[in-house]
């Protein structure tokens, strides 16, 4: 059976809008589902993957939160050395004249005040020493007194000029001979206006030069202690500096009034501080490198002349948003922080480090965070770990 056109053409025109509302419904039940689960999907994938932890997890892995921070970070110089007394402050205790040990008035470790008497010796040239003191004196009272008579009688033209002038070279000898006795009674430590008969003695005492830690003794009683031989050592470790080998490429690096952190064996860097205050301008003979002294800011008990210490130099300063250097943790080659999201929620966020220095990090974040954020500053290494916890991660 044929249908005519005009009748099919008209069908098909009656059909029309029905066929477009069905369309229309359609689309609209399609467009409506598919922005539905995308902003679910974006619930998800808008940041970085989540860690949720108890409030019982929280508190027994002590987890803090921080903010970033402005800090002035130093680029670092690495470099090694030890600390080192100048000679001032390190003292060997000797005598110019031995003599018997009669008393050890100090033990190792004490610490002495500068002229405290650490030994007793007796001696017999000591003693000798005064008597020719005290009868040089006496003899030169009567030589002064025979002087003024002789320029009086030349005054006069009685005597001859021959006697004053021997009389004048007796005095100027038994000066020269007092002088020279008074210099060495001052080396044993008497006073010579002081010194009478009555005061002689063969005893004498041995001083401490400097004030400072008694670091060894050489001498035992009852020992002859030997001229020039080092009876005492002193040392004042409120005189420590640091010597640091910096090597020829870093030189033009190193100025004066830089700043030095630095740890001996056993504690971090950055444990003290420093500061330069001078470069030498030579070579050490065995290698390239140059030396340079640092004072210390602080001077720890712990601090010891000898020890050797690791040390960074700031070199460069530069402004930057920084976390200590425990929020930042590593899976691989990648670096992240952790932002708190909610109440014990967790968002991983990868991040760019840059200068270290001090325990803090310079980081640059790769995701917005916003600003006021809490960043995990403690306990960052345990989010990773439940994060990675069976996914074949391997956290650093």
């Amino acid at each position: 059976m044929q249908i005519h056109p005009i009748i099919r053409s008209a069908a098909i025109a009656h059909l029309a809008p029905v066929l477009f509302l069905s369309s229309f419904l359609f689309l609209s039940c399609s467009g409506g589902d598919a922005p539905a689960g995308g902003a679910e999907e974006a619930a998800h994938t808008g940041h970085g993957p989540e860690v949720t932890l108890t409030p019982e997890q929280v508190k027994a892995i002590g987890l803090v939160t921080g903010a970033l921070e402005q800090r002035g970070l130093r680029t670092a110089l690495k470099a090694n050395g030890r600390l080192v007394l100048p000679p001032d402050k390190n003292a060997q205790v000797s005598v110019l004249v031995g003599g018997l040990v009669k008393d050890v008035a100090v033990q190792e470790g004490v610490h002495v005040e500068k002229g405290q008497v650490l030994a007793t010796l007796e001696n017999l040239e000591f003693l000798q020493l005064q008597q020719d003191y005290l009868e040089t004196a006496a003899g030169l009272k009567a030589s002064e007194a025979d002087l003024r008579r002789q320029q009086e009688l030349q005054a006069d033209r009685i005597n001859a000029a021959r006697t004053l002038e021997r009389v004048e070279a007796d005095v100027a000898a038994a000066q020269a001979r007092l002088a020279a006795m008074a210099t060495k009674l001052r080396l044993f430590g008497i006073d010579p206006a002081r010194l009478s008969p009555g005061a002689i003695s063969a005893s004498f005492v041995v001083r401490a030069p400097i004030a400072g830690n008694l670091k060894h003794i050489g001498v035992t009683l009852g020992q002859y202690a030997e001229p020039n031989k080092p009876l005492f050592e002193v040392v004042d470790n409120r005189g420590l500096h640091i010597d640091l080998n910096v090597f020829e490429q870093d030189v033009a690096r190193v100025r004066v009034g830089q700043k030095v952190a630095f740890g001996h064996a056993g504690e971090p860097v950055g444990q003290h501080t420093a500061t330069i205050f001078a470069i030498n301008k030579a070579f050490e003979s065995d290698q390239q490198a140059v030396l340079v002294h640092a004072k210390l800011d602080d001077n720890g008990e712990e601090l010891l002349p000898g020890m050797f210490i690791e040390a960074l130099i700031g070199v460069d300063s530069t402004q930057a948003q920084s976390l200590p250097s425990e929020a930042v943790v590593s899976n691989g080659d990648d670096h992240y922080v952790y932002v708190e999201h909610e109440a014990n929620t967790f968002v991983q966020v990868p991040v760019r480090t840059g200068t270290s220095e001090l325990g803090y990090t310079e980081v640059v974040p790769l995701e917005p965070i916003a600003p006021g954020a809490r960043v995990v500053i403690k306990g960052a290494y345990y989010l990773l770990s439940e994060q990675t916890k069976g996914e074949g991660g391997h956290a650093h």
